[in-house]
């Protein structure tokens, strides 16, 4: 069988039937680690790879790859997505005032927050997508995913998985080196990853078990000028055609500066909604991050001059959630 083309110019953009198909089918894991399986590529992270990234720790700096959460960011409510609200239940002016009811003049601060799990930066699980009705690994959706949550590949399976070495592909700066910046509705294609990697050196080559963070520039470009549409509007991202890329490379997760993590408007003339979605989570078994803060990040990569590090990003163990809010760090 040929394999899809990694040319964006070869797709049929009339026919994203036909074009998630020969992908999904190209390039699919079910059974790959067993009727059981419910970590799909994060399977690709073992000790041994553990260990490799920890030896890339030399300076010993720690990089947050998180955007904030709090009333200020991206969301807007559609699929009834919004910003963390954060509010208070016990104060400082409660223990001024001696109304907490503590003995010997002891106060606290308490609070809550409400907020969807992926309102901000966090991993895509894989019980967050389906392919008609096929969960990952071949399972029928209703019996994964339930009002009681996701009962077989629940994010919390992943809690103590998620470190790995990590590799920044610069593709903004790579691309746009004047700005840093791809424009929205750029598709990244397997070739600019590979010209990338060629481009920023050896310590960009990918390999199994890494995780992957390409950093467009749309996040440094909304906290300049606004958020704008960033949660489900125009955007540079991954095109359909890399799914070969991201399996033949077998990389344990991919993340992204943007909220979607493939290039929107989505790369066909009739209606389309994240079709690079419907091919890896239920049928690779790809872990996707979405609105990672890679701006600090790529400034120290560029200064230090190498592009792989410890990167550690567990998830919260919500018990059946099909995603998480993280904090991810880069540790070189």
């Amino acid at each position: 069988m040929t394999a899809p083309s990694e040319n964006p110019a070869d797709l049929d953009r009339t026919d994203p039937e036909a074009e998630i198909a020969a992908r999904a089918e190209a390039f699919r894991n079910w059974g790959r680690w067993g009727e059981d399986d419910v970590l799909g590529t994060l399977n690709f992270i073992d000790p041994a790879k553990r260990v490799e990234a920890a030896e890339l720790v030399r300076e010993g700096l720690v990089v947050s790859l998180s955007q904030r959460f709090d009333t200020d960011g991206p969301q807007k409510g559609w699929r009834r997505r919004t910003n963390p609200v954060h509010t208070m239940t016990d104060t400082g002016t409660d223990a001024e005032r001696g109304n907490q009811g503590f003995p010997h003049g002891i106060g606290g601060a308490d609070d809550v927050i409400a907020m969807p799990l992926q309102c901000s930066t966090q991993w895509d699980g894989l019980g967050h997508i389906f392919d008609h009705g096929n969960a990952w690994n071949g399972r029928r959706a209703g019996d994964v995913v339930t009002s009681d949550g996701d009962l077989v590949t629940g994010i919390e399976h992943t809690a103590s998985v998620i470190v790995s070495r990590g590799v920044l592909l610069d593709v903004g700066r790579h691309l746009q080196p004047a700005t840093g910046e791809l424009a929205d509705g750029y598709a990244i294609t397997a070739a600019d990853l590979e010209s990338c990697i060629a481009a920023q050196g050896p310590s960009s080559t990918v390999t199994r078990g890494d995780i992957v963070l390409v950093r467009t520039g749309q996040y440094a470009r909304t906290r300049r000028d606004g958020w704008g549409d960033y949660a489900g509007g125009p955007a540079p991202g991954l095109s359909l055609t890399t799914a070969g890329w991201l399996h033949r490379t077998e990389i344990a997760a991919i993340a992204t500066d943007t909220w979607g993590f493939e290039v929107r408007p989505n790369e066909f003339d009739v209606p389309a909604f994240q079709p690079l979605h419907q091919v890896v989570i239920p049928n690779l078994g790809l872990t996707i991050g979405e609105m990672w803060n890679l701006d600090a990040l790529a400034d120290e990569c560029a200064r230090l001059g190498r592009y792989s590090f410890l990167l550690s990003a567990a998830p919260l163990p919500i018990t059946g959630a099909v995603g998480s809010p993280i904090n991810p760090v880069a540790i070189l």
